[in-house]
């Protein structure tokens, strides 16, 4: 029995009208607002140094900036899912679901 992969989108740096959306560090600012959502909750003392969550990277694919949002943030935290779902959405940002290869 395999579990199931939780599907990932691009929340891409480009508005629907095809502006790149600014700031420049856009990205980085969102993965570091969802930074505290990790496997095994937030960690204090010495290993609270400052990184991404793995349910929220930035990363520049095909030369766009982009945040890649993990669907198992949801089910971690459903408010943390909507805050940056609709960041995207109030933002006018495109979000492409990430096709898993078979």
């Amino acid at each position: 029995m395999s579990l199931a992969v939780p599907r990932q989108y691009y929340i891409q740096g480009v508005t629907k009208d095809g502006r790149t959306f600014r700031p420049s560090d856009w990205a980085e600012r969102l993965a570091g607002a969802m930074s505290i959502f990790r496997p095994g909750g937030g960690q204090g003392g010495i290993s609270a140094a400052i990184g991404y969550s793995p349910y929220c990277v930035p990363r520049v694919v095909d030369g766009i900036k982009c945040v890649i949002v993990s669907d198992a943030l949801r089910g971690i935290e459903p408010m943390a899912w909507d805050f940056v779902m609709n960041f995207a959405r109030d933002n006018e940002l495109q979000v492409v679901e990430i096709t898993a290869p078979k």
